[in-house]
């Protein structure tokens, strides 16, 4: 049976997962640099042991209530597109965990939209749902752009 191991955060009280096979630094993001008139996504830029990467506000991008400023400390996960670095600020990072691909199940109907666009279903854990995160998906704005299009 074939499985996915799973780089689990959490955004808005939400566990959220993404395969470790895409996620190429987990990290804090720190002296976060603003991009003036960027989209309300994008949180800025900042630099990774000498790469600039864009970072993405996660909880602005799934239609969450922004933090005032983003934390000092705030953790991230490092995804590559296109030649292109980029930061997911999140609210925490989890654990990997091994979940079986035959258990990934449809997204619920009442699941928000938005949420929805940006993921490739759920697995049941226990009493919650970890939302297996499309990275590529959640990379792409509202107006269909792509944020790593060259």
């Amino acid at each position: 049976m074939s499985s996915t191991e799973y780089v689990t955060f959490n955004i808005g009280g939400q566990t959220f997962g993404t395969s470790v096979l895409e996620v190429h630094d987990v990290f804090k993001a720190v002296s976060i640099t603003p991009v003036p008139m960027a989209r309300p996504e994008i949180a800025g830029v900042l630099n990774l042991r000498g790469r600039i990467v864009t970072a993405i506000d996660a909880r602005a991008r799934l239609g969450l209530q922004r933090k005032t400023g983003i934390r000092k400390n705030a953790m991230a996960i490092g995804v590559e597109r296109n030649g292109e670095s980029f930061g997911l600020i999140i609210d925490s990072v989890g654990e990997v965990m091994r979940l079986e691909d035959a258990d990934l199940e449809q997204n619920p109907v009442n699941l928000d939209p938005v949420w929805a666009s940006v993921s490739k279903g759920v697995h049941k854990l226990g009493d919650k749902l970890l939302i297996a995160m499309d990275i590529d998906r959640m990379l792409r704005l509202d107006s269909g752009d792509d944020l790593a299009a060259a």
